[in-house]
Parts: C-alpha cells; sequence; structure tokens
C-alpha cells in the first residue's frame, strides 16, 4: 500500500513545503508504517470517555479505527511481523500487540507511571523489544509538583525504583501537606518514597542499602516478544522516551533533562541525544549530560545549591556523556534514523516553547554529534516523527495542543508530510 497523497495545505517554510496528510485528530501521539507502506496513528479520546484509539490511515487520508482498547495515552506505535506494539501510559502501564484481525494481547503490564510512562517499543538486531520507563519523579523526590500532575493522587504507594544498588544520603525535604486543613503543616519527604515518608528497612533493603531491580523507572530494559525475560539494559536516564537503532546495531534514546520545579528543583537542563549501553549509568537522579547536579550551572531559580541524594557513586559505573545536547529552553519530543544517510544522521523534533512561534527539526550527526537545525512554523507540537519506508518522505504526528484548542474544544490534531527530504550540508 502506498502511503496517502491528499495535497491539502501546504506551507513553505525553512524546513521546506509541509502537507496535511489527515487531520481532526483529537490528541494523536504516534505513528507507524506497515510494511506494505500502510499508516497507523495513535489517537486519544478525553471526553466523554478516556480511550486510547489506533487507527489505518487509507489512500484518501481517511481513517478506519482497527482497536479502541487501550489505556491512554498511547505514547508510542512499532509494527512487527504483521502486528502493531502499542506503549500506553496509564495507569497501568502496557505494551500490547495489536493483531490483524483485531485482537489485543498484553504482553506486558503493570509497568509504573507517573511524571513520565513507558516510552515506545523498538525491535533490536538480537529480536528482542527495547523499552524505556521514566522517572515517576522530576529528581527523586516526590513533591508538590508531582501531587498537581495527578498521578499520585492515583497511585500513592508508587515510587521510583533504581536499576542498580544505591546508598542513600540523608536528604529530607519538608513540604507543606496539601491533604490538611492546617495550611501550616508539613510533610517530611525522602528520595525514593512515596511522599510523606523516608526510607525505612524493609525486604528492599540490605542495611542502608536499595537494591537494584530488573524492572526500574528511568531505565532502558529489553524483552523477549512475548513479555518474558524482561531485564536491564542501563539506569539512569531521568525519559528515554525515544529509541531507535542505528544500521550498525547501537541504540540511540533521546531523553528529557531535569526540571526547575519542585522539591529537588534542577535549572537549566538541557535535553540529550544518548548512545545507549548495556550495563551503563546516565546519571540520574545526580547527574545530567555527566555533569554533576552541583555544577552551578544547574542552579535552580531560587537560588538553592542542589545535593547529591546519592552516596555511593563510586560503586556506580563513571556517567555516561552524551552525544549531543538541544538548546536550553526546548523539549526534544521524537527522532527516526534519516534511511538514506546509513545511519549517520538521526532527525529529532524539538519543541521551541510558547515564547517562539512553531518548532526544529534537527538533523545530528551520529560520529560526532554535530547538529543542523531546520525551523519551521507549520505546526507546534511535534509528538511523532517517521520516515516512510517506500518513499523516504519524512512524516510527523501534530498534536495540536495549544492555549486555543483547550479553550474551543477543536480537534486540531494533524499527520503531515515534509515534502523535501531535510538534508545537511555535507560535512
Amino acid at each position: 500500500m502506498s502511503a496517502p497523497t491528499v495535497p491539502t495545505r501546504r506551507a513553505a517554510h525553512d524546513l521546506g513545503p509541509v502537507t496535511t496528510v489527515a487531520e481532526g485528530f483529537t490528541l494523536p501521539s504516534a505513528l507507524a508504517f506497515g510494511d506494505d507502506g500502510a499508516v497507523y496513528v495513535a489517537d486519544t479520546r478525553l471526553r466523554p470517555e478516556r480511550s486510547g484509539r489506533v487507527w489505518r490511515l487509507g489512500e484518501a487520508g481517511e481513517r478506519t479505527l482497527l482497536s479502541g482498547a487501550f489505556v491512554p495515552p498511547i505514547t508510542g506505535l512499532a509494527f512487527r511481523g504483521g502486528s502493531l506494539w502499542v506503549s500506553q501510559g496509564g495507569p497501568p502501564g502496557r505494551i500490547s500487540r495489536l493483531d490483524p484481525d483485531g485482537s489485543v494481547t498484553h504482553v506486558l503490564t503493570d509497568l509504573p507511571g507517573g511524571d513520565h510512562h513507558v516510552g515506545e517499543v523498538t525491535f533490536g538486531p538480537d529480536g528482542k523489544l527495547y523499552f524505556g520507563l521514566g522517572a515517576l519523579t522530576n529528581t527523586g523526590i516526590i513533591g508538590l509538583d508531582t501531587l498537581a500532575n495527578g498521578w499520585q493522587a492515583r497511585q500513592p504507594a508508587v515510587l521510583d525504583v533504581p536499576g542498580y544498588d544505591i546508598v542513600l544520603r540523608n536528604v529530607r525535604v519538608r513540604t507543606s501537606d496539601p491533604h490538611s486543613d492546617d495550611p501550616t503543616t508539613e510533610r517530611l519527604t525522602g528520595p525514593f518514597s512515596p511522599f510523606g515518608e523516608v526510607v525505612q528497612a524493609d525486604t528492599h533493603i540490605l542495611g542502608a542499602r536499595l537494591w537494584g531491580w530488573p524492572l526500574a523507572t528511568a531505565a532502558v530494559h529489553r524483552a523477549d516478544p512475548d513479555g518474558s525475560g524482561v531485564e536491564l539494559v542501563c539506569w539512569g536516564l531521568r525519559n528515554p522516551f525515544g529509541l531507535r537503532f542505528l544500521p550498525d546495531g547501537r541504540l540511540i534514546a533521546i531523553d528529557q533533562g531535569a526540571d526547575d520545579r519542585g522539591s529537588r528543583p534542577i535549572g537549566g537542563v538541557p535535553d540529550f541525544l544518548w548512545e545507549v549501553r548495556d550495563a551503563a549509568w546516565y546519571g540520574w537522579p545526580d547527574y545530567f549530560g555527566g555533569r554533576p547536579v552541583t555544577d552551578p550551572a544547574y542552579r535552580p531559580s531560587d537560588g538553592s545549591i542542589p545535593t547529591f541524594v546519592l552516596a555511593n557513586h563510586d560503586e556506580l559505573p563513571r556517567p555516561e556523556r552524551p552525544l549531543t545536547a538541544f538548546p536550553g529552553g526546548v523539549s526534544a519530543t521524537a527522532l527516526d534514523v534519516d534511511p538514506a544517510s546509513a545511519g549517520r544522521v538521526v532527525t529529532v523534533a524539538l519543541e521551541t516553547g510558547p515564547r517562539s512561534a512553531g518548532c526544529a527539526i534537527v538533523l545530528v550527526r551520529t560520529t560526532d554529534g554535530a547538529q543542523h537545525v531546520l525551523h519551521t512554523s507549520a505546526f507546534a507540537d511535534p509528538v511523532a516523527l517517521r520516515y516512510h519506508p517506500a518513499d523516504g518522505a519524512l512524516w510527523i504526528v501534530d498534536s495540536g495542543v495549544s492555549a486555543a484548542s483547550s479553550a474551543d474544544g477543536r480537534r486540531r490534531g494533524r499527520v503531515l508530510r515534509v515534502d523535501d527530504r531535510p538534508s545537511a550540508p555535507p560535512a
């Protein structure tokens, strides 16, 4: 099946002409192509009921519902062996297989989710499925920011789980108790603990040491396609939601850096592109981009100096350094490997934020991390990015989320195609 070709609206920008292929989605979030060129789009319906749906697009952009049996938000789609693999943030977090007959099999379920969720699936040269699990918190301590996001009220006992054995420093944070009628009431919370609690001796602890677990947050995992044999690949990536394999077998990931918020704010942390290695540590919650949180560049807006929460850095692998970091004030939201580059270029979508209209598509050389930036105002909220296997065209999902869409309730989500292949100047 060839790609839908609906020349509706075009606009020329630095990125080049962009065509709207399909529109009117509620909250589209993921895109995948079948071996025959079929186009699949994930969408979340918020009202009257919350549901995650997967659609197939036809030649003229019309859509056919394949299944609405998913827990929103849908965070990724991958096509493999005639089936779709659907990542769902939940709760509960899940990875499910959607077969051609419409049947759904939950391959992995009860995956943790909080500030961040289970990421999209990619399949490795070993035939295993790889997926990321983001940190439940910003930087390891549950605070009022986490409560405001809503997940902690639904899952009060859920907390971040380390991938390697760790020893905690005596870090305690006092936070106003939102559950009390007395505004002066405070709760004391420690890292890797539920809100209002500190780590106490239980079956998970050997003395002052927390065990590393094979299913950890802030980590990348792999498993057999049926969900068995789950194992940890690496730990310390705050939100490794985008994963791709290069032709030479290397695994890469985009990762969103810490925010200046909550009980342990950290300022000035950019988003990163990493090469993912077995048994490596990527630094969360004490290092970002290979630099410690005590670095003056990471001082938050309240002027405080972040402190370490882990006491055994010397027992952990040396923190990795990123392939590249993206400019401050933007969010890396999606990536794919340019098929014409033999793995030498990956393409990353960046949201540039409310102060700058539109977004940017960045071509990154995997040899040295050099970036070639293409700006556009044709869309503002890119959440998925894929190259079509038939003609190599770059497709993008724009979620359409904005203040205007929230106010008027209109469905603004779109699937777009970049008509001219983005290319970087020769090195």
